[in-house]
């Protein structure tokens, strides 16, 4: 290919000309150890503030309570004991189609993340069961306003900079914004429930005849008040990733946060639409990729592990003994403890890439809407690295002030 002055075009920026290329780094960042380490934190937390809550508020209508049953249920769900490519080839036979487990973590993730939001929403909803839910969904936004935040910090630095931030420098300036994080999304909420009054007064004149009158007259108010809750909602569920890719890029509150979240999903909807299928492709392999490894860990541990116990006993081990004894009891849950381990930190990939990605759209909606070059990322100083002072003044014989020795200087005299 040649230009007009005859020149070989010998390479292409492909990252300028198809930025949305950074999104095929998320892998990369997000099965750092540094980033599993927070989303594992998180999820561990997470299920086991659920169960608690489980325990201290039993549902008031007599249903069963998933979230009060073991808190490695759902991992244990997620990844199984070998990997999921020898899964169709067991004794179960060759019926069992080998492409069931590739869900796709980025929109499983955004429903588990969401799902509060939207059980409080369902009409048939109970005031006990709607409590419930709100108290678990404050839960995981107090969890992962800081765990979350740690995750994304890394990745917008990562991507815009290409440098590398340390946990515990990320964990100080999670800390330091968590408040911007948590009030976030409580911002739309709170928007939300105040529009809900201009249809709860009308809707109380309709249990009456003669007021239902006045309630058709003036219900186009509530309806105007509905139009203004759909927006809301709609800018929130889709939004809410956005916000902490927001704080954690422009180190800013949580207003800013909403303004630009809000701005960029209704200005540049297709676009995030199409970042978002390809993250959720390339996510749908890498999470095949870490379940498969995850259980090929555990399989292979096993598998040696058989060659000198016992077939009967390393499955009794593993799956759960019948009246063990004291010693038996503690070194199977040490084992159990263990295998959890590695299945949590896998799971912990599926959050870890969401908040990894979310960060990646965000620098492009941001690029896409205010023209904003990626490499632009608030960096906060390191609280390790001295300040830089004045040199001490003082004054001469006749009252001039000059700069004052260093006592390096007196000494080198």
């Amino acid at each position: 290919m040649f230009d007009q002055d005859g020149a070989t075009l010998r390479s292409v920026a492909w990252r300028e000309v198809c930025p949305w290329l950074v999104l095929f780094r998320a892998f990369r960042v997000a099965i750092d150890l540094r980033a599993l380490l927070p989303a594992a934190a998180g999820v561990l937390l997470t299920f086991a503030g659920w169960a608690l809550l489980g325990q201290m508020l039993p549902p008031a209508d007599g249903q069963a309570d998933g979230y009060s049953s073991g808190t490695f249920t759902a991992i244990d769900a997620a990844v199984p004991n070998r990997p999921r490519i020898l899964e169709g080839f067991g004794s179960q036979g060759l019926d069992r189609p080998m492409t069931s487990a590739a869900a796709n973590p980025l929109l499983d993730t955004w429903v588990q993340l969401t799902h509060p939001l939207i059980a409080v929403l369902r009409p048939e909803a109970s005031a006990s069961s709607v409590f419930l839910v709100a108290v678990r969904g404050l839960w995981m936004l107090v969890v992962w306003a800081l765990f979350g935040a740690i995750i994304a910090r890394m990745a917008v630095v990562r991507f815009a900079a290409d440098e590398q931030v340390g946990l515990m420098q990320a964990f100080r300036f999670a800390v330091s914004k968590w408040v911007s994080y948590f009030f976030a999304p409580i911002g739309p909420i709170c928007a939300i429930l105040l529009c809900s009054l201009g249809i709860f007064f009308p809707a109380l004149l309709a249990n009456y005849d003669i007021p239902l009158i006045l309630a058709g007259l003036i219900w186009p108010i509530a309806l105007a008040c509905g139009f203004v809750m759909a927006l809301l909602l709609t800018g929130l569920l889709f939004g809410w990733p956005l916000m902490v890719g927001a704080i954690s890029a422009e180190g800013s509150d949580s207003f800013d946060a909403w303004s630009r979240s809000y701005a960029y999903v209704f200005q540049r909807p297709l676009q995030y639409l199409f970042y978002a299928v390809v993250a959720g492709v390339f996510g749908s392999l890498c999470w095949v990729l870490v379940s498969s490894f995850a259980g090929g860990i555990i399989a292979m541990t096993h598998w040696a592990a058989s060659w000198a116990v016992s077939e009967g006993r390393m499955g009794a081990v593993v799956g759960g003994m019948e009246n063990p004894g004291q010693f038996a009891r503690v070194g199977a849950g040490l084992i159990f403890l263990w295998v959890g381990c590695v299945k949590l930190l896998a799971v912990g990939f599926l959050y870890s890439y969401f908040f990894t990605v979310a960060g990646a759209i965000y620098l492009l909606l941001r690029r896409d809407a205010d023209a904003t070059e990626m490499d632009e990322v608030y960096l906060d100083a390191d609280a390790t690295e001295a300040p830089f002072g004045l040199p001490p003044v003082r004054q001469d014989e006749a009252g001039a002030p000059e700069i004052a020795d260093s006592p390096d200087a007196s000494q080198s005299e």
